[in-house]
């Protein structure tokens, strides 16, 4: 089973790995969050905030290096 995005993928929109977890991370938890949920901002075919984040970090819809 392939991941997608790939790490070296996600690697070239932030300065480390660190930086794509934290940032994963934080969104997941935007998505998730019980008194005020967001939307995700692409459409896709998964239910899990995790991956809703990763995907949205590799097209560009977040950013959370300032």
């Amino acid at each position: 089973m392939m991941i997608y995005p790939s790490v070296d993928e996600l690697m070239k929109k932030y300065d480390s790995r660190y930086s794509v977890v934290i940032a994963a991370a934080k969104r997941a938890r935007e998505l998730e969050d019980k008194e005020n949920p967001q939307e995700p901002l692409i459409e896709t075919k998964s239910e899990k905030p995790v991956t809703i984040a990763v995907e949205e970090i590799y097209e560009g819809k977040i950013d959370f290096s300032k």
